[in-house]
């Protein structure tokens, strides 16, 4: 039986303090969270990944570009660092990874704290024409030039608000420079959107506790952080005043306080079982 791929990742923190499995969105890398961890401090064990085709997690066997194959490769890291049950925090494409590891790896996680994620796509002519237009983009980052690719990406609508900070969006362009395009492209193919599964459907089944977190002018996360409350108890929606897509660089002191509420709220809730007679 061939093993997963093995990920690139960095570690901080405490290694006896409660884990925490941090998932990074598209064109991102486990350096996205450096700021992140900082805040955290030694309050948490922290894991960052580097997800298949991204920083230096490259070159990997083809089903470790979808997103079963992610999951099995952050499994194997997890298992490999003797880790259980961590909080899983995910961005963009990481928090549809970390709903994923929740719903079909029952049991790896204790809490989901998702920004700007989605279940995914509900029907197969969206799934169809999103996979459509993923191709059409995996082929641009394989044949232009790759700093032109980002400037366009960030002009779509969904990151408006970060494109308003001329600073932030330099910093954003350097750090995805960083990235193997084609490497992206693989990535794109195999886990854009359109080509996972729906989870929709599957939602009330979570069974831990889940934070959807979304920026308040984000207006499609919104909506879909706010109908993801609705459907399952356990799962809360939070809005982000002033961010758009990005909630964790565009509005970094909000983020936090929210993450540590959650997590102390997780602590306590672990505790109060713990006491139970």
């Amino acid at each position: 039986m061939r093993l997963p791929s093995t990920l690139n990742y960095e570690l901080s923190g405490d290694r006896r303090s409660s884990a925490i499995l941090l998932l990074h969105g598209f064109m991102g890398s486990s350096a996205d969270w450096r700021d992140v961890m900082a805040a955290i401090g030694d309050r948490a064990f922290c894991i960052c990944v580097d997800l298949p085709g991204h920083g230096a997690s490259l070159g990997l066997a083809p089903g470790a570009y979808t997103i079963e194959g992610s999951a099995q490769a952050v499994v194997y890291v997890l298992d490999k660092l003797e880790v259980e049950s961590p909080v899983i925090v995910g961005y963009s494409m990481g928090g549809r990874l970390a709903l994923y590891l929740a719903l079909r790896y029952q049991g790896l996680c204790a809490g989901l704290f998702l920004e700007s994620a989605s279940p995914g796509l509900e029907s197969e002519e969206e799934q169809n024409v999103r996979r459509a237009a993923d191709e059409e983009k995996a082929k641009r980052l394989e044949s232009e030039d790759f700093e032109q690719f980002l400037s366009n990406w960030y002009r779509q609508p969904l990151f408006a608000s970060l494109a308003r900070d001329d600073k932030l969006l330099g910093q954003t362009i350097e750090a995805r420079l960083r990235n193997d395009p084609v490497e992206l492209a693989r990535s794109l193919r195999g886990m854009g959107t359109g080509s996972q599964p729906s989870l929709w459907v599957e939602l009330d089944g979570l069974a831990v506790p889940a934070l959807a977190v979304a920026g308040g002018l984000d207006e499609k996360y919104a909506t879909i952080s706010t109908r993801m409350a609705s459907i399952n108890p356990r799962i809360d929606s939070e809005l982000v005043q002033g961010a758009g897509h990005n909630v964790h660089d565009e509005a970094s002191a909000g983020y936090a306080a929210l993450l540590g509420h959650f997590l102390d709220g997780l602590s306590l809730a672990l505790g109060e079982a713990e006491t139970d007679p």
